[in-house]
């Protein structure tokens, strides 16, 4: 059985930016988020974001806004 070509599955880097805005489609927030490489990153943790609409990762640092 061929293997799949990792080139051919379009992700973004994780831990790029310290700032990322995301949508109410992105929730419940994770960081790294869905989409993101995790063969570089920290272990998934879920970002409280909804009382405030704002949230920080405790791993990378990562700010995350809430934007309508």
């Amino acid at each position: 059985m061929p293997r799949p070509d990792p080139t051919a599955v379009k992700t973004i880097p994780a831990n790029a930016e310290n700032r990322y805005e995301v949508t109410r489609a992105d929730l419940p927030l994770s960081c790294p988020m869905p989409g993101m490489s995790l063969w570089n990153s920290h272990p998934r943790v879920y970002l409280p974001i909804e009382a405030s609409g704002r949230a920080k990762c405790p791993y990378c640092g990562a700010d995350y806004v809430l934007v309508d």
